[in-house]
């Protein structure tokens, strides 16, 4: 598909400035006030360049894309990898410099004055000081929080996120758990988490991820507001009762711009029939979309739904304790789950996902070497795909236990079936990007972070964690530090990355200090066991052994 270049009114200035940077306009050149150049690719450079043409307007998405790929067809995700870089290369977290209108575009909020060249803009920045006492005592003090902010990952908020395809979107809240007595939470989160899976399978709707829809239970919050903080056109809430055998769900699907009620349902059925309940409910939202779905019911029995109830109990207990001990509680619940009903999938891959951990962290040892976990871990994984070849989490796991193996090609095309099946699991993205990461096509793995957070405003920190390795193997890492440093708390397991992006700074003794963190809860890691843990997996050029040498900097034993 052809574009034609819209006719942008480029502004007289010569040089835009915002948050000391400075863009010069004919150059598309990106500096610091004090004149260092920061590198950007040429289609970043592009989008910036046309953001600069009008600071402080709203440039929609279609008339960046007709300006920077005229001749060309590309999806949005182009865009957004663009506007994400920007953003990086300015510190921008808060998308304060360039800030997402929902719906609408993007604006450049470049500072209220030009300079003619990027020492002019120093000397502009400093008649600055001009200001009234009070007034600068006063943007002294916004600075400060706002750095405070930025270092600790301490955001009370966030823009909302680019939307990543033309498709309206749509989260799912948890449903409210209205039971009584020993039925209190027997489904858990079953309904509300069947719909985010089949409903993104279905490409009717952009679903957020579970991460952050979720983080809005049990919390007050009017509808415009949380459509504003996610970024989304519709938003489905509802609740569940489970009474003896019976099951009553109720659903609601509301316009998130005004919180107007669109459409409302109450489902009084046999507790069996739960994942028809589900069904129905997506086929309604599709509905609602113009676009109908059209495919047999699913299978639904009181069996199958009780093996589900096991599972989600087992996945609950490894998300609030992730230990040994939690793990083994894991596998006692997923072997009820395959008791209730073993032509169900679910109980397998609680299996799979345990025995991975247990390769993984060394977990069980007593039981068996990691060879055997993970081997395990296979065969439970590959019976939960025969039975159940479109469940998403089937092919995710089994892309994991893949990836620990080495065996790389394979994990990719079970991450990139996993993604296919449910767009909206930011985790599944977030994994993917382990497998490209390892054998080099780093920028693969950085459009797919990018993509987990357009999907999940309010990620975990483990995304930049992930950002952080990523850049360390762009050997940017300056900016791999600053990904670390936007995490809330960096967990002990992070710290060896910590450890290795400031060797690669030349913070000797930070790398020190880090690894130290690392290795109290990691004791007997050492460099001969990382290069034979790593050394048929780990295969971009030259990535291993620059690790090793930055590892042998912060002090790990050989």
């Amino acid at each position: 598909m052809s574009r034609k270049a819209p006719e942008i009114d480029l502004k007289s200035a010569e040089t835009i400035t915002f948050r000391g940077f400075v863009f010069l306009t004919k150059t598309k050149e990106l500096r610091t006030v004090d004149g260092k150049a920061v590198n950007l690719r040429s289609q970043t450079a592009e989008v910036l360049s046309v953001l600069a043409a009008r600071p402080g307007e709203i440039v929609s998405k279609d008339a960046l894309m007709q300006a920077v790929w005229p001749d060309t067809f590309v999806t949005d995700d182009s865009l957004t990898q663009c506007i994400a870089d920007i953003r990086r290369a300015v510190g921008d977290d808060a998308h304060v410099i360039v800030e997402t209108l929902p719906k609408r575009g993007y604006r450049l909020n470049a500072d209220p004055f030009g300079a003619a060249d990027a020492n002019a803009a120093a000397g502009a920045a400093r008649a600055r000081t001009r200001f009234s006492r009070s007034g600068f005592i006063l943007a002294a003090l916004v600075l400060v929080a706002a750095a405070i902010g930025a270092y600790y990952g301490a955001e009370t908020w966030r823009a909302a996120p680019v939307r990543s395809s033309a498709m309206p979107r749509i989260a799912i809240l948890p449903f409210d758990d209205m039971s009584t007595g020993a039925d209190v939470g027997y489904l858990s989160d079953a309904v509300a988490e069947g719909i985010i899976t089949e409903l993104a399978r279905s490409k009717t709707y952009a679903v957020i991820a579970r991460n952050s829809s979720f983080r809005y239970r049990d919390q007050p919050a009017d509808t415009r507001q949380i459509g504003d903080e996610l970024g989304v056109d519709y938003l489905l809430e509802g609740s569940q009762q489970k009474i003896g055998n019976r099951l009553r769900v109720t659903a609601q699907l509301l316009n998130a711009q005004d919180g107007s009620h669109l459409w409302a349902n109450t489902y009084n059925r046999e507790i069996g029939d739960l994942f028809v309940v589900q069904e129905e409910i997506i086929r309604t939202l599709a509905d609602r979309v113009g676009r109908r779905i059209q495919r047999p019911l699913p299978k639904s029995t009181a069996a199958q739904v009780s093996a589900l109830h096991y599972h989600l109990m087992g996945i609950a207990e490894m998300r609030s304790d992730f230990t040994a001990a939690g793990n083994q509680l894991l596998r006692q619940l997923s072997l009820k789950a395959i008791k209730a009903d073993p032509n169900a999938q679910f109980g397998y891959i609680g299996l799979a996902w345990s025995y991975r951990h247990d390769a993984t962290f060394g977990w069980h040892e007593h039981e068996h070497n990691r060879d055997d976990a993970l081997k395990r871990a296979a065969e439970y994984a590959d019976k939960a795909l025969l039975l159940a070849p479109d469940d998403a989490e089937a092919h995710h796991v089994r892309a994991r236990i893949h990836t620990e193996a080495g065996e790389i090609e394979q994990a990719l095309a079970r991450y990139n079936q996993a993604i296919a099946l449910n767009p909206s699991n930011s985790n599944i993205l977030h994994g993917s990007t382990d497998p490209l990461l390892y054998i080099g096509r780093t920028d693969e793995a950085i459009d797919r972070i990018e993509q987990a957070k357009g999907i999940d405003p309010f990620h975990p920190d483990l995304l930049h964690w992930q950002m952080g390795w990523a850049l360390w193997e762009k050997n940017d890492c300056r900016a791999a530090l600053a990904a670390m440093r936007k995490m809330s708390r960096i967990p002990s397991g992070a710290h060896r990355m910590l450890a290795g992006i400031h060797a690669c700074l030349g913070n000797d003794r930070e790398a020190k200090d880090a690894l130290a963190v690392f290795l109290q809860d990691s004791p007997g890691q050492s460099i001969s066991q990382q290069r034979s843990e790593w050394e048929k997996v780990w295969t971009a050029p030259g990535s291993l052994d620059r690790w090793i040498e930055h590892m042998r900097i912060a002090g790990l034993p050989e």
